[in-house]
């Protein structure tokens, strides 16, 4: 039995494409496109949209790549630009507001209801306000820090933990709103 170390593989796909080697571009874009643009989707409610900005984060990808130092995962580095590529794309489209709230309250939400699809999570969180959903996604989905979400959004920490307790609120209130839709009580 022949073992393949996939590190390598990876490795020596990365240097032909630093290259300009297009099919191993085009290798390493069929393997991570489907998750980056479920990341990209995350942040972006339109699905067209989220392509088109994935497709402009790949750009930044192979324009960047002889900068990856091998150090930590290579998909973790190109969901960084897809996210910064989101995060950039928010700002330029909609000029997000943050709100400054000191008066945040940590509070639990690790429990949804497995009653709902993932559709029907991605719809409450697709109608969050998008400096909730922007700081919701990079800390509940992504495990960014406070601290990280704040350098990368430009806001303090104190409106980082706002906006998140905030979209937690609000996602509590509609997944009631939908459970109660769903057995028929509202």
């Amino acid at each position: 039995m022949k073992v393949i170390n996939l590190h390598q593989e990876e490795r020596e796909l990365i240097e032909l494409a630093v290259e300009n080697n297009r099919h191993a571009q085009q290798k390493i874009y069929s393997n991570f496109s489907p998750k980056m643009l479920s990341v990209c989707r995350q942040y972006i409610k339109d699905l067209h949209q989220a392509e088109d900005i994935m497709i402009t984060a790949f750009m930044k990808v192979f324009t960047n790549l002889k900068n990856f130092k091998h150090e930590g995962s290579f998909e973790g580095w190109i969901r960084r630009i897809m996210i910064n590529e989101c995060i950039s794309y928010i700002r330029v489209q909609k000029k997000v507001k943050f709100i400054e709230d000191e008066n945040y309250f940590e509070e639990s939400f690790n429990n949804i209801e497995s009653q709902f699809s993932v559709d029907d999570i991605q719809f409450l969180i697709d109608n969050l306000p998008d400096g909730y959903k922007m700081v919701f996604n990079l800390y509940a989905i992504e495990g960014y820090k406070h601290q990280e979400i704040a350098e990368m959004l430009g806001i303090n920490e104190g409106t980082s933990k706002s906006q998140l307790s905030h979209a937690r609120k609000m996602l509590q209130n509609n997944i009631s709103k939908l459970k109660n839709y769903t057995n028929g009580t509202e």
